[in-house]
């Protein structure tokens, strides 16, 4: 039996064990995954090696860039998505510098690879007014309606992830005052989010119709598709979706072109900075590591105020007359002649 090669064998105890090892979330790891396919078949049609003769010493740091760049050119990728990429190939390579030494200088190049400039994304979200139109649409009359209603209203409700939201169960509520929701984030980190009396009770309902409330089904999907698994991100965006298309058209000032899952997590650390709620309660509420990445709302809100300010002076009338300076011609040889030697 052919041996393994040196890359094939620190790339599985870096994808077996180191990995598993860094309370990494399942997106994250499949998206290593695929980036690491995607360098294979990079490797194999672009530098003519095969998969099972790759080893350690063919990966430089010019390939690594002809890498990026075939994302960009080849697959057109956008610059966001090869950094995500160029993120993982980092981690590995990090992982050989302790790893495997021997090659230290050329690994140290390739961690050394700057990510590419992305443009920075607009942080959409609504007003409360926005939101409530859009809970507002639901059909309460339909078992669907109220699946709905109670999904949403608990995404604004916790501004959880869509990720967190999909992977919520019965056992994250609890229903005894004070009323709560345990949400597993990011690195396995749970927090403790409250809820309102009012979130409550549709959830209540809707836990009750779908026999949720009893013990047996603690560790089922709080919200099922329709073949009894976990919503994915892409079927909690699609519900999301339905009802702000029909929102945009009632109300297009108050909904933006583009309102994802997230922009709902938006919409609920705005009005609770606008509330003047602390930004470090703000911080804990959705799980951020560090204030530095809540503080992108208070510059959203700051932007906000500027933009009201705008519109409140663009009406205002500015007087054609001359400043009363210019009519001092005393003053104005006096700034003619400044500087100028006696």
């Amino acid at each position: 039996m052919k041996r393994a090669t040196d890359f094939a064998t620190y790339m599985d105890s870096f994808m077996k064990h180191y990995l598993p090892q860094q309370n990494m979330q399942t997106n994250t790891f499949l998206s290593y995954y695929d980036t690491f396919t995607l360098l294979l078949v990079f490797m194999r049609d672009q530098e003519g090696i095969q998969a099972e003769k790759l080893m350690l010493k063919d990966f430089t740091h010019s390939s690594i860039e002809r890498f990026l760049k075939y994302l960009k050119d080849e697959r057109c990728n956008s610059p966001s998505t090869c950094n995500v990429r160029l993120s993982a190939i980092h981690s590995f390579f990090r992982y050989l510098q302790y790893e495997c030494p021997v090659m230290l200088p050329e690994w140290q190049k390739i961690i050394g690879i700057k990510f590419m400039k992305a443009p920075k994304r607009v942080m959409n979200y609504t007003s409360a007014e926005g939101m409530k139109l859009i809970l507002s649409l639901p059909d309460q009359h339909t078992d669907i309606g109220r699946r709905d209603l109670a999904l949403m209203a608990l995404l604004f409700d916790t501004a959880a992830r869509v990720t967190e939201i999909c992977d919520f169960t019965p056992s994250c509520i609890h229903f005894a005052e004070p009323c709560t929701v345990k949400i597993i984030g990011k690195g396995n980190k749970a927090r403790i989010v409250p809820m309102r009396v009012q979130q409550l009770a549709i959830l209540k309902a809707y836990m009750a119709e779908n026999q949720l409330l009893e013990a047996s089904a603690n560790k089922y999907p709080l919200f099922p598709n329709k073949q009894g698994t976990k919503l994915t991100r892409q079927g909690v965006g699609k519900i999301l979706r339905k009802y702000v298309d029909v929102a945009r058209l009632q109300r297009p000032d108050l909904i933006p072109e583009t309102f994802s899952c997230h922009c709902v997590r938006h919409t609920g650390a705005m009005i609770m900075l606008q509330a003047d709620i602390p930004l470090v309660y703000i911080r804990d509420f959705l799980g951020h590591a560090s204030t530095q990445t809540t503080e992108i709302y208070c510059k959203a809100d700051s932007k906000m105020k500027r933009e009201a300010l705008a519109k409140v002076y663009a009406n205002a009338h500015v007087s054609e007359m001359a400043p009363k300076w210019e009519k001092d011609r005393d003053m104005l040889k006096w700034l003619m002649n400044f500087g100028q030697k006696e």
